[in-house]
C-alpha cells in the first residue's frame, strides 16, 4: 500500500516537472517568433538610411574628381594629398558649387573642395567634367510577394559640365562665384549634360526653378520621394561602363577634351565599370527607385 502511494506521488511531481518545462518551451518558442528572423527583419529596414554627410576640418583640398549619382543626390568627390585624418574619398548631398573666380584661374587654381565652418562647397573651372550617373528604372513584380515596384535596372554613365560655356554665364552673371545650389538639366541618354536645370541659394530653390522650367520634379526628387514612401532601396544587377575619355589628366580635373563612347548594345545587362575611383570592378544589387511603368 505503501508502495502504491509512493508511486502515485513520484508519478504527480514528474507529471508536474514535465508540465513545467513544456510550458517553459512554449514561452521560448512565442518569444523568438515574435521577434522574428533577425535576416527577414534587417532585409526589411530600409537599406539607404538617411546619410550623414561626412564632416571635414576648415581648408581647402584639392580635387581629383566628382562624381553624382541621380538615384540617391549623393556627390563623391576624390580629393588629393588629404593630410592624416582625412578621409580622401568625400561623400555629401546637396553640395553648393561655384566656379572659379578670373583670379583663381588666373593665379593657376585648379577645383578645390572648401570647408568652413562645417560649410563644404566645391569650386571648379568652367570647363570641369563632373561624372553623372544616370539611373533607369522599370516596374517589375516580386515573384515573392507579388507587389510591382519599381526598380533600377541599369545605370548609364554620362558626364555633367554645370559652369560649361557661356550658357550658365548669361544665366546667372557674378552668382557664378559664389556656392550656390545646383540641380542638372534633364537627362538625356548619350548626350552630355552642359549648364543647370535650376539654380538658388537654396537647394529647395533650386529644385523650384528646376520645376518651372521641365514642369516636373527633377529625376533625383522623384527617386527621393519613393525612398521615403517605401524605405527601401534596391541597386541594379548590372554594372556600368563609365564613358571612355582623352585627357592628359584625370577624369573629372576641367581640363583637356573629352569624348563621350556610347556602347552598341541597346540595353546591355552586365557591362564593366571600374569600381569607385580605383581600377577594379564592382556590382550592385537591384534598388527600389520612382517611376510609373516606363522606362527613362
Amino acid at each position: 500500500m505503501f508502495s502504491i502511494k509512493l508511486a502515485r506521488s513520484i508519478m504527480r511531481k514528474f507529471l508536474a516537472l514535465s508540465m513545467s518545462v513544456a510550458l517553459c518551451w512554449t514561452a521560448v518558442g512565442c518569444s523568438s517568433s515574435s521577434l522574428g528572423d533577425p535576416a527577414r527583419t534587417q532585409t526589411n529596414r530600409p537599406a539607404t538610411e538617411a546619410r550623414q554627410n561626412q564632416s571635414l576640418p576648415n581648408g581647402q583640398f584639392s580635387v581629383q574628381q566628382a562624381t553624382f549619382d541621380d538615384g540617391t543626390g549623393e556627390y563623391t568627390v576624390l580629393l588629393r594629398d588629404t593630410p592624416a585624418g582625412v578621409n580622401s574619398s568625400f561623400r555629401t548631398e546637396n553640395l553648393p558649387l561655384a566656379q572659379l573666380t578670373p583670379d583663381e584661374v588666373k593665379a593657376g587654381q585648379k577645383a578645390y573642395l572648401k570647408s568652413e565652418n562645417n560649410q563644404v562647397s566645391l569650386h571648379i573651372p568652367e570647363d570641369f567634367k563632373i561624372e553623372y550617373v544616370h539611373n533607369v528604372t522599370e516596374n517589375v513584380t516580386d515573384p515573392q510577394s507579388g507587389r510591382t515596384e519599381t526598380v533600377v535596372v541599369r545605370q548609364e554613365p554620362n558626364f555633367w559640365a554645370p559652369f560649361a560655356g557661356a550658357i550658365a554665364g548669361q544665366a546667372i552673371g557674378s552668382l557664378l562665384f559664389r556656392p550656390q545650389y545646383y540641380v542638372p538639366p534633364i537627362y538625356r541618354p548619350g548626350v552630355p549634360l552642359t549648364g543647370f536645370g535650376g539654380y538658388g541659394s537654396s537647394y529647395g530653390q533650386a529644385v523650384g526653378r528646376y520645376q518651372q522650367r521641365y514642369q516636373a520634379p527633377p529625376v533625383v526628387e522623384r527617386n527621393r520621394q519613393v525612398f521615403r514612401s517605401t524605405g527601401r532601396l534596391g541597386t541594379p544587377n548590372t554594372r556600368v561602363s563609365r564613358p571612355r575619355i582623352t585627357n592628359d589628366r584625370p577624369t573629372g580635373s576641367g581640363y583637356g577634351t573629352s569624348t563621350l563612347r556610347r556602347s552598341n548594345r541597346s540595353t546591355p545587362s552586365r557591362v564593366n565599370r571600374p569600381g569607385g575611383f580605383g581600377s577594379g570592378t564592382r556590382s550592385v544589387r537591384p534598388r527600389s527607385s520612382f517611376g510609373s511603368g516606363r522606362r527613362r
